[in-house]
C-alpha cells in the first residue's frame, strides 16, 4: 500500500543524519567487534562486549548528530539497546548459518537492524525538547 502522502522533509533529513551517525558508529563498533575475534575472543562474546561499549558511544553520536535538539531518555536509550541486542544475537545466529566468517555475518547484522533501531530511537528515546 503507498502512503498517501510521504514524510516531510525534516524527518527525511533526520534519517540522513541518523544514518551519517550510523557510519560513525558502525566504523567504531565493527572494528571493536573484529579487532576482539582477531585477538581471539570467542564471537558472541566479542558482540557483547562491543555492544556494551558500543552503547555509550552511540547514545553520545545520535543525540549530538540524529536528534540534535531533542531530548533523550538514557534509560530508555539504554533498555532499547538491551531488546536490540537480543534481536543482534538471534540475527548473529541465523547470519552466521548464511556466512561462515563472523566478520561478514556481524557487517550483515549491523546493517540489517539498523532501520529498526532508528524507528525505536524516534519513537521512543528522543522527544523534542520543552520550549523556553
Amino acid at each position: 500500500m503507498i502512503p498517501k502522502r510521504l514524510p516531510p522533509l525534516s524527518e527525511w533529513l533526520q534519517l540522513a543524519r541518523y544514518y551519517a551517525a550510523g557510519i560513525i558508529n558502525l566504523v567504531f563498533g565493527y572494528l571493536l567487534f573484529a579487532g576482539l575475534v582477531w585477538l581471539g575472543m570467542q564471537v558472541f562474546a566479542a558482540q557483547a562486549v562491543g555492544y556494551v561499549l558500543g552503547v555509550a558511544f552511540n547514545y553520545i553520536t545520535y543525540s549530538r548528530i540524529a536528534f540534535a535538539g531533542q531530548q533523550g531518555a538514557k534509560g530508555s536509550f539504554i533498555a532499547s539497546y538491551v531488546v536490540n541486542y537480543f534481536i543482534n544475537a538471534a540475527f548473529l545466529w541465523l547470519a552466521l548459518k548464511a556466512y561462515p566468517s563472523p566478520y561478514v555475518a556481524g557487517l550483515v547484522v549491523t546493517i540489517a537492524v539498523s532501520l529498526l533501531n532508528y524507528l525505536v530511537l524516534k519513537r521512543w528515546v528522543f522527544r523534542a525538547a520543552p520550549e523556553g
